[in-house]
């Protein structure tokens, strides 16, 4: 099978790049035309999207091995840098994983390429902005489409580059500078735990690949990659691979921020609304969960226990991110710590993920986790980027992001409020909508782990309708702000903005119709498994009727509450609850002052007591040694300096002196 075109999914948005952004950077009295360089950036990235989705056709549309598992595929594989055994690789591979990852990149990036071109229609740098649109998406299509770890970590770092460009694009803002700051900085301490577990890993096992087994197919002369000794490895396992992917997990979990490295994501929302969309809804955001997912076969084969610590993790990281979400006025915010919330279901899900039972590798129990997170991941994505453009569309129209500005905008924006209404649901799990299958499945395999993790996450799940559908009612029905309205008249988002919605959320619904039916039905054909599963063979998902009742009947509860509490003009109820207890909506409100607590511990801790030791000793212990040395250099040329008079004379009495001064030594020996 011919995947050699497949290269050109990573280069036409390089390109994209460099057409775009090198006359801008250079010199930018040859830069296109604001028209010319949207078209230029959208037109590449409308092929890149073409060439994902005929990929995926052909790829999952071709015969499966022997074993039932899709085949992977190497188009391109070339040595880098070669270090004895080990060596560093860059190439291409497609294998059910990274295909579906092409889909989801691809079709959120082109609907943000095409929302931009009204929501930053007019902006200063509207050039720049589409060239790190385009570097972005090369970036996470790198990522995905990595041969080895070495590879992927590359291009994990090139997406924080281009991501801390794109949140400090209003780079004259203090508040967009300092968030792309805080998101570079805190991103780049996970990494650092990241590259050295990758190191680790490296040395120990001789290898970088993400399994130690496997078929891979290598097409068109590609050079296979160095497969690590399956007995070194194995002696390894003990302790030094669940070391290792533990501390890449905790690069994973600053990317995807997991608590407590969840800090930078709120603060980033102060990047334009389509980048939120782009990157924190459907890719830099799951970095770390396909990070996981890329490197399960290490995981379950070497390290399973391990993956105790992704639970924990996630799970509290889902309950914090839902309570600081329903206290949220900032609509931006309220989505940016549902992404958190929601990406912690992900994490979750491939955490609860054991060995299997009765000796075999992956049963169904390890094989549900995977799938639905992966599935979760797919919908999450057209869900959530739907969710994010419409909040877009409703800052456009109130020039605000204060849920204050807004209430009543149903009437001024019927297909922002449709599509915002749909993603709702989806993200609630109710029934027939892509977020209800994937939730779903998430829970049954928490129940399965373990019945505390399973009610856990299902009041998680109960409290993301909650705070959505609080979202939702305080946006379109709630106080309409008359007087804001009267100076400036909300209208609906021209075309090229609405769009996007509604092709996203006809996903949305399409794709929850279908897994539903086929979750009741039991068709194979309708299940996400029959594509991606854990073990790579067809996986028929069937719904647990008892759990799916019980999230359905809880989510329908929520959002009743929801609805009886906050669709009024006025609320009496939360009025109530706010004057009740003040405190812990400050608290919520606050983000339980995670913000404040580093800034105690690095501003009080670090840098008095260990900054400034630390700038003590280099300042007058190593600065000063250093300066010693050369004051004492000098002396010693000023000392001796007369020496070298030009005085004959002069010379000639040392060079008395000196024989006088030696032959009496000599005559005394």
């Amino acid at each position: 099978m011919d995947f050699t075109y497949s290269i050109w999914i990573l280069l036409l948005p390089l390109i994209s790049f460099l057409v775009i952004g090198l006359p801008e950077f250079v010199n930018k009295k040859y830069s296109w035309s604001h028209k010319t360089a949207g078209l230029i950036g959208t037109c590449s990235l409308g092929l890149v999207t073409a060439l994902s989705y005929y990929t995926a056709f052909q790829y999952f549309t071709a015969d499966r091995l022997a074993d039932g598992t899709f085949a992977t595929f190497v188009p391109y594989n070339v040595t880098w840098l070669p270090l004895g055994h080990l060596h560093f690789d860059l190439g291409v591979l497609l294998d059910p994983i990274s295909v579906m990852m092409l889909i989801v990149i691809s079709t959120v990036s082109l609907m943000v390429h095409i929302y931009s071109f009204g929501y930053m229609h007019g902006e200063k740098g509207f050039q720049r902005y589409y060239a790190f649109l385009s570097l972005f998406t090369m970036s996470m299509l790198g990522l995905v489409l990595a041969t080895n770890i070495f590879q992927m970590y590359m291009f994990w770092e090139l997406v924080g580059v281009s991501s801390y460009l794109l949140i400090g694009f209003y780079y004259t803002l203090h508040a967009a500078v300092h968030a792309s700051k805080k998101a570079f900085i805190v991103t780049r301490f996970a990494d650092m735990f990241f590259l050295i577990g990758i190191l680790i890993f490296g040395y120990y096992t001789g290898s970088y690949n993400f399994s130690f087994a496997g078929h891979v197919e290598y097409l068109n002369g590609a050079a296979a990659f160095t497969t690590a000794d399956s007995a070194r490895a194995l002696a390894a396992g003990g302790m030094i691979l669940p070391t290792a992917l533990v501390l890449m997990f905790i690069g994973g979990a600053g990317k995807s921020a997991m608590f407590p490295l969840h800090i930078w994501l709120p603060d980033a929302m102060e990047g334009p609304t389509p980048v939120s969309a782009l990157i924190h809804a459907a890719t830099m955001v799951v970095a770390g969960v396909f990070q996981i997912a890329r490197l399960f076969p290490v995981w379950i084969e070497y390290a399973p226990q391990a993956l105790e610590v992704v639970v924990i993790v996630g799970a509290f990281t889902a309950f914090y991110a839902a309570a600081v979400a329903c206290a949220q006025s900032d609509i931006k915010r309220v989505l940016a710590f549902s992404t958190i919330s929601q990406i912690a279901f992900m994490m979750v899900a491939l955490g609860v993920c054991l060995p299997g039972h009765h000796g075999a590798a992956l049963d169904n129990h390890a094989q549900l986790g995977y799938m639905a997170s992966m599935f979760h991941l797919f919908t999450h994505a057209m869900f959530k980027a739907c969710l994010f453009l419409g909040a877009g569309c409703i800052i456009h129209a109130v020039h605000s992001n204060e849920m204050s500005a807004m209430g009543g905008l149903r009437k001024y924006m019927p297909v922002t409020h449709i599509t915002f209404l749909i993603s709702c649901l989806a993200i609630a799990g109710i029934p027939f909508f892509s977020g209800f299958s994937s939730k779903d499945e998430i829970i049954t395999a928490c129940f399965e782990y373990s019945p505390l993790c399973g009610w856990w996450m299902t009041g998680v799940a109960a409290m993301t309708a909650f705070y959505m559908f609080r979202l939702y009612y305080g946006i379109f029905w709630g106080t309409e702000n008359k007087e804001l309205h009267a100076h400036h008249t909300p209208h609906e988002a021209p075309a090229t903005m609405t769009f996007p919605l509604v092709f996203l959320s006809i996903v949305t619904v399409g794709v929850g119709v279908v897994t539903t039916l086929g979750g009741f039905c039991d068709w194979s054909w309708a299940s996400f498994g029959s594509i991606v599963s854990a073990a790579g063979t067809a996986y028929t998902v069937h719904f647990d009727p008892q759990v799916a009742a019980t999230s359905t009947v809880i989510a329908i509860l929520s959002i009743a509450l929801a609805t009886y509490i906050y669709k009024g003009e006025k609320q009496p109820i939360a009025d109530k609850l706010y004057a009740t207890f003040p405190r812990l909506h400050r608290w919520a409100y606050k983000r339980f002052y995670m913000d404040e607590v580093y800034q105690f511990v690095t501003h009080k801790i670090l840098f008095r007591y260990v900054s400034r030791p630390v700038q003590w000793i280099d300042e007058k212990i190593i600065n000063g040694l250093i300066d010693f040395t050369a004051w004492g250099a000098n002396e010693a040329g000023e000392t001796i300096r007369p020496w070298q008079s030009g005085d004959v004379r002069q010379y000639a009495v040392w060079f008395i002196t000196g024989t006088v001064a030696l032959t009496l030594l000599l005559l005394c020996l």
